[in-house]
């Protein structure tokens, strides 16, 4: 029996797994968000949304949202049980056939492998479950972890959006990467 889209899960080996976040998780999710806040929050927003536990679930709540209109999903990535990280699709249109793909970790996590491992799933089920055919990837220009997950993944720098995101009072500018359904496939593959 197939899952209902929002329902994906993966193991990512290595007492790792990946399961969607909802809205009756936003405790647990905050807690994460507050031993990791300060390192999550160099550039990503998701740090200052959950603040405290009622901006994590209606987080949370909108993102379940997106998943019953087939826009959006958020997953966590669970270390031994313990939630240390996600990853999302900003957006997601089976019309268009695109998303956009993100992440963040807690400092604790870093340099396992999780989010490569996490977004390698999210891309799989997107590609090959979905029909999506283009997966982007925003980062700031000075994001080296998650630059560096873009190169890993196999995608393509196509540019920078200059200062286009405005994060705690200062614009960063943003490199754009992406990866094509064909691509994906054929690195899998090689």
């Amino acid at each position: 029996m197939s899952q209902a889209p929002h329902e994906f899960t993966a193991s990512l080996d290595g007492g790792a797994e990946l399961r969607p976040l909802v809205p009756a998780l936003a405790a647990e999710m905050t807690a994460h968000m507050d031993r990791g806040r300060d390192f999550i929050g160099r550039y990503v927003a998701i740090a200052d949304v959950c603040a405290d536990v009622e901006g994590t679930r209606r987080l949370l709540e909108a993102y379940a949202a997106k998943a019953e209109a087939d826009t959006g999903r958020i997953w966590g990535i669970w270390l031994d049980g313990v939630l240390v990280g996600g990853v999302l699709f900003r957006t997601f249109d089976t019309r268009m056939e695109t998303a956009e793909a993100g992440c963040w970790l807690e400092p604790a996590a870093v340099g396992r492998g999780l989010v490569t491992r996490a977004v390698t799933a999210i891309i799989d089920w997107a590609v090959e479950e979905r029909g999506i055919h283009r997966v982007d990837w925003y980062a700031a220009v000075g994001n080296t972890a998650s630059l560096n997950v873009a190169r890993r993944l196999g995608m393509t720098r196509e540019g920078v959006l200059r200062d286009a995101y405005l994060h705690r009072g200062e614009r960063y500018d943003m490199e754009v990467w992406s990866v094509l359904a064909p691509e994906w496939r054929g690195a899998k593959t090689a």
